[in-house]
């Protein structure tokens, strides 16, 4: 029974995700995070537009506390903008991008936009980038193509750290599904090595220091026998 009604909570979550996000548009939101607290439900909504998501005088904010009112059947729904300072690093707001710009500008400009993004994601200082789309591009037949560039990790603990999110684009061949993992520079990376211009120093002078031992060494000594 404890498993039926947690596999029900979760249908329900997902399904106030989906209506949040189809109500506010897509490239609006990042992510939708659900909290319950002994006050009343908390929704928090994180995005890099807040203005368009909370509207004039809070319009918005007062139609999206309606919907979970009357269609999910919330007693006191309360929410909660979080805005995402730096939308480059953030895969879900750069995959609605991607997926906006296909449905926009077509599937034929599929490359100038998947570089487009790469680029800018790269230059915000991500640390690694992979883009992946999957659909009819540019033919009639569906085909993988994959953009990346940086340091990614695709393995082990370090992994979890990668930000990985998906949208789909509805263009006129077809559906294209588009995959985004970015590697912020904000993320502590145990086996990562950075070198500083004092260790560079230290480096420098350690290898003169060897270079003299290894001088002295071979050197003839002072005092030998003549022959």
């Amino acid at each position: 029974m404890e498993e039926r009604k947690t596999v029900q909570l979760k249908k329900e979550e997902f399904a106030i995700r989906e209506s949040l996000k189809n109500y506010l548009g897509k490239g609006k939101v990042s992510r939708v995070i659900i909290e319950y607290t002994p006050v009343g439900e908390k929704i928090i909504i994180s995005t890099h537009k807040p203005g368009l998501v909370i509207g004039r005088k809070g319009e918005k904010i007062e139609e999206m506390t309606n919907i979970l009112k009357t269609k999910f059947k919330m007693e006191n729904p309360h929410i909660e903008i979080n805005e995402v300072l730096e939308p480059e690093f953030d895969a879900q707001i750069m995959a609605d991008e991607i997926a906006l710009g296909l449905e926009r500008f077509g599937p034929l400009r599929f490359k100038v936009i998947a570089y487009r993004a790469l680029q800018k994601i790269i230059d915000a200082g991500a640390l690694g980038v992979e883009i992946r789309l999957n659909g009819k591009l540019p033919s009639s037949r569906a085909k993988s193509w994959r953009f990346a560039q940086g340091y990614l990790k695709k393995t082990g603990e370090p992994a979890k750290l990668v930000d990985r999110a998906q949208a789909r684009a509805e263009t006129k061949p077809g559906t294209v599904g588009i995959k985004v993992s970015i590697l912020s520079p904000h993320v502590v990376m145990k086996d990562r090595i950075v070198v500083t211009e004092e260790l560079l120093k230290k480096l420098k002078e350690n290898s003169k220091k060897n270079i003299h031992e290894i001088i002295k060494d071979k050197a003839p000594k002072k005092g030998g026998k003549k022959k």
